[in-house]
């Protein structure tokens, strides 16, 4: 029960990875915020005895909303995931070709989303003494993936330039880079053959990830188990990406 007495916000915790997230949280012990403008984050909320927020990470006056319901209800807030994303609906496009006004708002929740909520959260971490955000990356930073691979690059700086400015307060900030995990949004999104083209020629592990192959490194991280790690993206891929 590593979060006992802890209070963590999981933004896209309606289902697919935020939702293990946020279940594996409350089964150690978390009260969580389940944070989603999808409204079947209710149900999760409910079932692990929650409290869910819609929230749009995209709007920072969402994001403060949900901060302040989240203070309401459990009396601060000790732990950020910033999971939330635009993917399973994704538009596959170039970058040179995209609609402009799609890609600012894919980029207004996918990257600029998990300042928003940093920016909510961090004064009732500092309230507290400290705390720990983890930010979903993707192994599609270091490789072409189009505006989707450029959102994650901003997420890793991100993350980089947050642990500088929040380090002086007791705040770690880290981040998580999944491979290819099969999930409803990754199966509408990446056509089945190519899936099983990325698992047959750059996975060390043959088979795609789980969502419950993530949880264990997002709760080493925001734990305290993880009191001198920060600033750091750590792939959990299955050996998919080589980094020197």
């Amino acid at each position: 029960m590593r979060f006992e007495g802890r209070v963590a916000v999981v933004t896209g915790a309606a289902g697919g990875i935020g939702e293990a997230y946020a279940r594996a949280l409350a089964a150690e012990g978390a009260a969580v915020v389940v944070a989603d403008v999808d409204e079947r984050g209710r149900a999760v909320a409910d079932e692990i005895k929650g409290l869910f927020v819609r929230t749009d990470v995209s709007d920072p006056a969402s994001a403060e909303a949900m901060a302040t319901a989240a203070v309401e209800r459990f009396g601060g807030i000790d732990h950020l995931v910033n999971n939330a994303a635009v993917f399973g609906t994704m538009k596959l496009d170039f970058l040179f070709t995209v609609d402009w006004d799609y890609y600012k708002r894919f980029m207004a929740v996918n990257m600029d989303g998990a300042l928003a909520c940093a920016r909510a959260c961090y004064p009732h971490m500092q309230a507290r003494g400290g705390g720990s955000i983890v930010n979903q990356s993707s192994t599609a930073a270091w490789q072409y993936s189009g505006f989707y691979g450029l959102a994650k690059v901003g997420v890793n700086g991100l993350t980089q330039q947050l642990a500088h400015e929040l380090g002086g307060m007791n705040i770690r900030v880290n981040a998580i880079a999944p491979g290819p995990i099969d999930t409803a949004a990754n199966r509408a999104v990446v056509p089945d053959g190519m899936s099983q083209k990325i698992v047959r020629d750059r996975m060390a592990l043959k088979r795609m990830g789980t969502p419950a192959d993530l949880t264990g490194m997002c709760l080493f991280l925001l734990s305290d188990e993880a009191a001198w790690v920060t600033g750091q993206i750590v792939n959990v891929d299955g050996g998919e990406v080589f980094r020197a």
